[in-house]
């Protein structure tokens, strides 16, 4: 295996509650409005220190999307997903950007979200944006 190459951002960070690996900046949510098995996610414009596992189709809340799970690179932990495509017109807006779980990340102040009772079981995806 190669040299991990880990970037660093600077500001409002949300990173991996396992490992404290920087994954995204405040100033890249596209919306907060999504929802994952384990709870609350957020949509990013972009992610670092992340890589991607097997593209597969989902069908999720809003439509059949192909995504791609995102892993920390810090630990390995699963933090999210990429979509890849979006098959329905209206969804297109998400292609090519990442979705965190805030169950999995550590906040800018360094706070953690736990699970609540009343999160969604089955497919996730945003409820309204």
């Amino acid at each position: 295996m190669g040299r991990l190459f880990v970037q660093s951002l600077e500001g409002k960070i949300y990173s991996c509650k396992h490992c404290r690996t920087h994954l995204a900046l405040c100033e890249d949510i596209v919306s907060k409005s999504f929802h994952s098995r384990h709870g609350k996610a957020y949509l990013f414009s972009k992610v670092v220190n992340v890589t991607s596992g097997e593209k597969e189709e989902r069908l999720m809340m809003t439509g059949l999307h192909t995504v791609a799970d995102i892993f920390c690179v810090g630990c390995g932990s699963i933090v999210g997903w990429k979509y890849e495509t979006a098959h329905e017109k209206s969804q297109k807006y998400k292609e090519g950007k990442s979705v965190l779980e805030r169950v999995k990340m550590s906040g800018p102040d360094g706070s953690n979200y736990w699970v609540s009772h009343e999160a969604q079981v089955g497919s996730s995806d945003a409820d309204d944006v």
